[in-house]
């Protein structure tokens, strides 16, 4: 419940705030104001002592959130995309939390397969290793199926963590209502909605059959791109809280030694993982959200292999075609093109000047383009066009907001491989092939396709709809009766007695 008794809660969450350095750094990433700060301060320095200590060695905010446990971690985890929320300097922060928790127990685990699959556990698995990975949600074994004898990969939700996060996703409500009362400034990152953006994403990763559904839909749109392998979930061996998948074998791609020794070609394998996720981004509007060194594999034949579907990111087929237009409009310098976009799609209100916009655009443009090809970078290009179009009255577009974060994750791993990558250069092909495909005469008949497959479905109700509309537009409804004075009257009496009654029993109880 979100009520009162989480004060103990937060007490202790904010005694380890102070206590490791991370109080200021929060509060000056919200802005809070003087009131806030007097509160906040006031309540838990007296109480500092119980607050974690964590470990000395990372920076204030990652510090106190991996100390105070799995649901902080997370929280800090979904912040680090939000630069809108909590700035750029505490979401580059935040960036680096990992959560790399003790395991639980192997008779933990054979229970809850042996619960969830409603099978005995000798019939399901032949061998069953010891945690390879182990989160703050659930860890992951390596084992080989009774029957057939297949390498899987057995994710495992850790017991008890439903309610676990449910107490914790309680207290961030009452600290978000908390924090919009004391500071009326802060309503504009709006917190409530912050926490509900939060507790969707950790329930959606709390039910392993979404994740199971997100990697089979990106199984299924990745199937033909070629140099890359999405493992193939076992349905019959997952549920709610246990997912199979089949097992990547193969070297990490963040080690660089080892990509060597095995005759990898990084430079290849750079340009190749910058045009995988544009398209999947571009051409399927569904790309893996955590594509990061350690969810990356490189098999023994050169495929890249992705894996852990817990954050992935969907954007609408309109969105991409406008987002595909400004990349390219960027790519050819073409500035007027890329302001008259926004303004297409409304992101920038009508009443802003195209042109003062096109001349804000190509300050952001220029600089990178003048770069060395090894520090030209999109990520950076997108970062600075949230700046500008923020500052013309964009609203934050949370999807958009992945996509830069991924973007930024992409590139690191592309840069690692291949320090001296032209990222322009690998992605102006897989831009202009999906503009050739999207806009254009083309796409246009495949669209008026679309839209005539809709109305033909509602064909039969399309004359109904229309009888209607002009019944109503011909008889339009009669204006409401003015209210009478004596009406009025009487109701102003009722509310002045219900009060006057009110404000007595008050006095009397």
């Amino acid at each position: 419940m979100r009520g009162p008794h989480n004060i103990i809660r937060l007490i202790r969450t904010g005694a380890t705030l102070e206590r490791t350095g991370a109080m200021k750094v929060v509060l000056d990433a919200f802005d809070a104001g003087p009131l806030l700060r007097i509160t906040f301060r006031t309540l838990v320095w007296p109480f500092k002592w119980l607050g974690y200590q964590g470990d000395l060695s990372m920076p204030p905010a990652p510090r106190a959130l991996t100390a105070l446990g799995p649901a902080y971690i997370k929280f800090g985890q979904v912040l680090s995309t939000r630069p809108d929320v909590v700035g750029d300097e505490l979401a580059v922060q935040l960036r680096v939390l990992q959560d790399k928790l003790p395991p639980f127990s192997m008779k933990e685990a054979k229970a809850e397969i042996q619960r969830e699959l409603g099978a005995p556990f000798d019939q399901l698995f032949s061998t069953f290793s010891e945690p390879v990975a182990a989160a703050s949600l659930a860890q992951v074994h390596k084992a080989h199926l009774a029957e057939g004898g297949d390498a899987v990969a057995v994710k495992i939700l850790r017991p008890g963590i439903e309610r676990a996060f449910r107490k914790d996703i309680d207290a961030f409500y009452f600290a978000a209502r908390a924090i919009e009362l004391l500071s009326p400034a802060s309503r504009r990152l709006r917190p409530m909605d912050v926490i509900t953006h939060f507790e969707g994403v950790v329930m959606g990763e709390l039910d392993l059959r979404l994740e199971s559904a997100g990697a089979a839909e990106f199984a299924a749109n990745t199937e033909s791109d070629e140099g890359f392998q999405v493992p193939l979930v076992r349905w019959h061996l997952s549920s709610r809280r246990v997912m199979t998948l089949d097992w990547a074998e193969g070297t990490n791609i963040g080690v660089n030694d080892a990509l060597d020794q095995a005759g990898h070609d990084r430079r290849a394998l750079a340009a190749r993982v910058m045009e995988l996720f544009l398209n999947h981004a571009l051409r399927d509007g569904y790309f893996h959200g955590d594509m990061h060194q350690g969810n990356l594999k490189v098999a023994a034949n050169g495929d890249i292999i992705a894996y852990d579907f817990g954050i992935m990111g969907r954007i609408d087929e309109y969105t991409r075609r406008v987002y595909a237009e400004i990349l390219f409009g960027f790519i050819r310098k073409d500035y007027r093109r890329v302001a008259e976009v926004h303004f297409e799609a409304g992101y920038v209100p009508a009443d802003r000047d195209v042109d003062e916009f096109a001349r804000a655009l190509r300050a952001v443009g220029e600089p990178i383009f003048g770069m060395d090809a090894s520090r030209i970078s999109m990520a950076r290009l997108l970062n600075y066009l949230f700046e500008v179009t923020e500052r013309f009255g964009m609203e934050t577009r949370t999807e958009l907001i992945l996509l830069q974060r991924t973007m930024v994750v992409v590139e690191g791993v592309a840069r690692s491989l291949d320090p001296h990558m032209n990222i322009w250069k690998v992605a102006k092909p897989v831009v202009e092939d999906y503009i050739k495909e999207s806009i254009g005469p083309k796409a246009l008949l495949r669209d008026l396709a679309v839209t005539a497959r809709i109305l033909s479905r509602f064909g039969p109700q399309l004359p109904r709809y229309v009888e209607e509309t002009l019944i109503r537009f011909n008889n339009p409804p009669p204006p409401p009766k003015p209210q009478r004075r004596i009406a009025r009257l009487a109701w102003m009496a009722l509310g002045g007695v219900v009060t006057v009654l009110a404000i007595w029993l008050v006095q009397i109880i």
